[in-house]
């Protein structure tokens, strides 16, 4: 992160998640000092997936792509999920 905000020219904003090494006492330690070198830090609320694409993808496959019968065997499923991640943005596709 130090590297990072060495080599920003403006005023960035970082949006970061909750893993244990941004809630360290190292990384807190900096976020002041970073602020003053106009890198401003927000984190994520703790539990936010309709901020996180990936579980917008994960429960529309759940919910939506997968018919329940996939979940019948493990080989089954395996190959109902590749065919869908191997069609998302042809036969399967999310607008936000």
């Amino acid at each position: 992160m130090n590297r990072f905000v060495a080599q920003t020219v403006k005023k960035t904003f970082v949006i970061i998640d909750n893993s244990p090494i941004h809630r360290s006492r190292k990384f807190k330690a900096k976020i002041e000092e970073w602020k003053d070198q106009d890198v401003l830090i927000f984190f994520l609320p703790p539990y936010s997936p309709e901020l996180n694409l990936i579980e917008i993808l994960w429960k529309r496959i759940k919910y939506q792509w997968i018919p329940f019968d996939a979940y019948f065997s493990f080989q089954n499923l395996k190959e109902r999920l590749s065919f869908v991640l191997n069609n998302v943005g042809k036969q399967y596709d999310i607008i936000f």
